[in-house]
């Protein structure tokens, strides 16, 4: 029984000794993460620092500092875990590395998806920081493109965050790509206006508004004959940026108006011709009546 007992304080004694001298090494590797922290946040600025210099695509320069986060944060936790574990060794770290990789991948595999779609978007630059676009029902600005999301800012003022693998698989309509966007305009006229003189008319207003670029021309084609008009589409080119669109649509509808105003050019409204019948007798159900004739 003594010799049970014995055993039994010799095993708590080594494990009690083992403790002791794990702690110190646990401490200073918990030390290395804190300044790990503030080590990977002084080389992202002067890595951000080094890409302004170098690197023109707002885009890579993104990417770049990211890269150089993740890579401070890789060091620094490797060198902890040799420092709290003296006996691990380089290729022990990177097969659990391997192994663990393998299973966090399948736990949080759209977490990599999203991050690998990021780095692709960030490398193929389908568009960049800034740009307007639209993804699915999102439409806005691209405010920061995460490790996990794109980031949108819509023209209402709303933050919308979009999964890196939704905007890589879906299409993407990128509205600031182009140095100019072309705007079609519809206009209806009646029946009774000259052609030739509303489309002159249209031709020259146009051009004068604020915003509208000579190259590409304007553009004014005849497309309809609709129920109560005839419908024409004025196409003209502005810079793409949707307030720029916006504002200058407005002034052309403003200005349209009032030339047509002063020219007696009609825009109609909606006209519906409605026939009254005598129901009673167009009914098919009933027996028709009788003519009255000479006796």
């Amino acid at each position: 029984m003594t010799d049970i007992i014995d055993t039994i304080q010799d095993s708590i004694n080594e494990l009690i000794g083992s403790a002791v001298k794990i702690v110190p090494a646990l401490i200073s590797a918990l030390i290395i993460l804190a300044l790990t922290r503030y080590g990977a946040e002084f080389t992202q600025k002067i890595a951000q620092k080094v890409s302004e210099k170098t690197i023109k695509s707002t885009s890579l320069e993104l990417l770049f500092l990211k890269a150089t986060y993740i890579l401070t944060w890789i060091v620094g936790i490797v060198i902890a875990s040799i420092v709290a574990f003296p006996g691990l060794r380089l290729g022990d770290i990177i097969a659990t590395l391997g192994l663990g990789s393998v299973a966090i991948g399948f736990a949080f595999q759209d977490i990599f998806k999203n991050f690998l779609a990021g780095i692709l978007i960030l490398l193929e630059e389908p568009f960049v920081i800034y740009d307007q676009i639209q993804v699915n029902d999102y439409e806005g600005t691209v405010e920061n493109i995460n490790i996990r999301t794109t980031e949108i800012k819509t023209y209402q003022g709303e933050k919308v965050l979009i999964p890196n693998s939704t905007v890589f698989t879906s299409a993407i309509k990128v509205r600031t790509a182009f140095a100019y966007r072309r705007t079609d305009l519809m206009v209806g006229v009646d029946y009774n206006t000259s052609l030739p003189q509303a489309k002159a008319t249209l031709e020259r207003i146009i051009t004068t508004i604020d915003g509208v670029v000579t190259i590409p021309p304007a553009e004014v084609d005849l497309v309809e004959f609709n129920d109560s008009s005839i419908d024409l589409v004025v196409r003209y080119w502005t810079t793409p940026r949707q307030a720029d669109v916006r504002r200058i649509q407005t002034q052309a509808i403003t200005a349209i108006k009032q030339a047509f105003d002063n020219q007696d050019i009609v825009i109609p409204y909606p006209i519906r011709t409605v026939y009254h019948f005598n129901q009673e007798k167009f009914n098919d159900y009933l027996p028709p009546t009788p003519e009255v004739g000479n006796n």
